[in-house]
């Protein structure tokens, strides 16, 4: 009864570590966010801002996003926390998504952006054939766990 006790304590343990490494390896691998001089640069040629709601049916206390991006013809500029993860892509939508169905639903219409490695903010830059104009939405999503993370309206 006992070697049984300690097998279990011990996948316990193991299963709390990997987890824990799971969430905090991209924190540590994150690098810096960019300084409030390359925030200021990068929003003086804002066409659009957005603002993410406050209550979105896919983000929990695990994934979330908090802050607003900006957009300029060339750039996406977000200023603000997410959720520390793995994998995040931005996308560009041209529909409002909030959850993981409706992204899975829609994301062929989708297009991504690049990969967030920041979590206290970063920029971006945009593709050369994306053209704003085509879409209204932005979403994070972890391509990882297929999770929504956070999505802001911007049009």
């Amino acid at each position: 009864m006992k070697k049984i006790k300690i097998i279990l304590l011990s996948i316990v343990i193991y299963i709390v570590g990997f987890v824990s490494g799971i969430y905090s390896l991209p924190i540590l691998m994150a690098p810096a966010s960019p300084s409030m001089l390359e925030f200021a640069s990068a929003t003086l040629e804002t066409k659009y801002k957005a603002v993410i709601p406050d209550s979105l049916s896919g983000s929990d206390f695990l994934h979330f996003g908090v802050g607003t991006f900006s957009l300029s013809e060339n750039k996406v500029i977000f200023q603000g926390k997410l959720a520390p993860g793995p994998d995040y892509q931005l996308y560009l939508s041209p529909k409002f998504v909030e959850n993981e169905s409706q992204f899975l639903k829609f994301k062929q219409e989708m297009t991504r952006v690049g990969e967030v490695k920041s979590f206290d903010g970063f920029i971006l830059q945009l593709p050369q054939h994306v053209d704003i104009e085509n879409y209204a939405n932005l979403v994070v999503w972890c391509e990882a766990f297929q999770e929504f993370i956070t999505a802001a309206n911007y049009k």
